[in-house]
């Protein structure tokens, strides 16, 4: 192997180290789970990164898709945090346990209380429950972050088509099909698409701190392997040549 084939080698891997370790930096405001069945009820929970060095998330505002509304929307308490919702009238009504409903949860607004801000390096998440949830497609929660110092971080851009990740996303609630009436399926659903419970203001995010981990452990290992690769091949290239011996049946010659 050439020098300049193994200065490439261990070049390469020196950038996917330095990939790993800037991983963690691109978390934004997510819903989990991302996916629920049609026409149930399911508790999600948004989870809210503080992404300043120096500022925490003092504001988190929720926007409920208009052209997707539910009939029932409530929320789970967190100590430290008030928290508010806003009803409008609906374009149109919404049939729900045989009653016509007018008025929906339009915006759902957490905030901190003095003390309980998310601090520069932690994460916050909330939870709501919802239904019944719309029979197919996607809901996007349009999402508005305020800082501390003013900043108001707009987590706003819808999906794109050609599937990259926009520079603000909003969260995306995927819809699957209905569980059937009866079915184990059915009865494990309330399980299956309930969130963690809302973790404390000072804990780390152990989402990005997992990723971030496993892309350092990647980086490193590639690390080690471009530099046994060197180490093979400059061993090849110093190791002497030795003369070949004469095949067993052969006769020397001799001049005459």
């Amino acid at each position: 192997m050439s020098l300049f084939k193994r200065s490439a080698l261990v070049g390469a891997a020196v950038a996917g180290l330095t990939l790993a370790l800037a991983a963690p930096a691109a978390a934004h405001v997510t819903v989990n789970p991302d996916t629920v069945a049609a026409g149930g009820y399911a508790k999600v929970t948004f989870r809210v990164p503080n992404e300043s060095d120096t500022d925490s998330t003092t504001k988190v505002e929720v926007n409920l898709p208009a052209d997707q509304p539910v009939a029932s929307v409530s929320v789970k308490p967190i100590t430290g945090w008030d928290v508010a919702t806003t009803v409008s009238k609906l374009a149109k009504p919404l049939e729900a346990h045989g009653a016509s409903i007018t008025e929906a949860v339009s915006k759902i607004t957490w905030t901190a209380k003095a003390g309980s801000e998310v601090k520069p390096g932690q994460f916050q998440e909330f939870d709501v429950s919802m239904g019944p949830i719309p029979e197919s497609g996607q809901m996007i929660f349009k999402a508005l972050q305020t800082y501390s110092d003013g900043t108001v971080v707009r987590w706003i851009d819808e999906p794109t088509t050609d599937g990259t990740e926009p520079e603000s996303p909003a969260p995306v609630l995927k819809i699957g099909p209905a569980a059937a009436e009866g079915s184990d399926t059915a009865a494990a659903a309330p399980t299956a698409t309930a969130a963690p419970e809302a973790a404390p203001a000072d804990e780390s995010d152990g989402g990005s701190n997992a990723f971030g981990i496993a892309g350092l452990v990647a980086g490193v290992l590639a690390l080690i392997v471009a530099m046994l690769a060197y180490a093979r091949s400059g061993r090849r290239e110093t190791a002497p040549a030795t003369a070949a011996a004469p095949a067993s049946g052969d006769k020397p010659t001799t001049g005459k």
